[in-house]
């Protein structure tokens, strides 16, 4: 499945998690999933675990300077370049390249494990590197057998999520917990960082009646934020995210125009609260509008009473790691 930007029903790997399913006819026959090589997963991992620490390596210094990521001057391309030239920088980046490589792989085996559970063919985790201001684009799994009823859909689409922020929300709190009180240090930053629901429920936990802009996070909170960030978007209510196979499973013929409405809703905040809205909104309605969600095979089948819960624990989780500004520029 694909996070991420931060793993598709049948339209490849993108910035978020996505099912990737391959429908048949019900008639044909399932052939018995061949083996597959497992070396394009290990090399895609060493790639995004080289990126990783590297930007966790600008991370932990600015941390020790008692300063916002990238506030010396430096645009955060060039900055992930410094540890690439001088590798034995590359250990500095450890603490978020670990957490957030968790995070991730975590999110992934949570959908890995349901798909396994209902006999589904799916591929090993792929991270996704890069060079942007967390080392990755996140990571995805390939689904290559139909899923045949909506139970199963919404299992393999809420286990993600949930696995992921059951690691995710602690690293916060500890982050948040033990990271430094700095009045004024977003005074020189060239981006800040959004703060959820959830965030600013440990910062006055934590460090009551101080300005949440003065909490410095450390390199694992920075991590733990991605983990969010990444969450947060794989539950949005549309398409083929996870939330969207939330929404499917429960109401199959209102999928669409549920994306349809969230995904404008996205361009709206582009307008009024973070620009990045207007790619992730723009992306997602023509996605929305040309490829229709896959129809499980039993469509008639009713979830239970308990996976109905559970869809509002998503919706819970959806609104503690969301926030319309993630990124602003002073």
């Amino acid at each position: 499945m694909s996070s991420d930007p931060f793993s598709g029903n049948g339209h490849g790997p993108t910035p978020v998690d996505v099912l990737d399913v391959g429908f048949r006819p019900v008639a044909e026959a399932e052939p018995r999933p061949r083996k597959r090589p497992f070396w394009p997963a290990i090399l895609l991992f060493a790639l995004t675990l080289i990126s990783t620490l590297a930007v966790g390596a600008e991370f932990a210094a600015s941390y020790a300077q008692n300063r916002e990521p990238f506030s010396d001057g430096s645009e955060p391309f060039f900055a992930m370049l410094v540890p690439l030239e001088h590798p034995q920088l590359l250990v500095l980046g450890i603490p978020f390249s670990f957490t957030l490589l968790g995070i991730l792989f975590v999110h992934e085996m949570g959908h890995y494990v349901a798909c396994k559970i209902y006999g589904i063919d799916v591929s090993y985790p792929y991270f996704i590197p890069a060079p942007t201001l967390f080392g990755t684009f996140g990571a995805f799994i390939r689904i290559r057998s139909p899923i045949t009823t909506r139970r199963a859909l919404f299992d393999v689409g809420i286990a993600g999520p949930v696995a992921g922020f059951l690691i995710a929300a602690p690293a916060m709190a500890y982050a948040i917990a033990t990271s430094r009180v700095v009045p004024g240090v977003q005074n020189t930053a060239q981006i800040v960082f959004g703060h959820t629901p959830l965030m600013q429920l440990f910062i006055e936990m934590f460090h009551p009646h101080v300005n949440p802009s003065w909490v410095l996070l450390s390199p694992v909170g920075r991590a733990a934020w991605v983990g969010f960030f990444a969450t947060a978007l794989n539950l949005l209510p549309l398409w083929q995210l996870d939330g969207g196979h939330i929404v499917y499973s429960l109401a199959s013929r209102q999928h669409q125009r549920i994306s349809i409405l969230v995904a404008l809703g996205l361009l709206v905040l582009g307008r009024y609260a973070w620009s990045g809205w207007y790619l992730w909104g723009g992306a997602l309605l023509i996605l929305s509008l040309r490829f229709g969600h896959p129809p499980v095979l039993d469509r008639w089948e009713e979830l239970d009473a308990s996976r109905k819960l559970w869809a509002v624990v998503a919706l819970g989780i959806f609104v503690l790691c969301f926030t319309a500004s993630p990124a602003m520029t002073p």
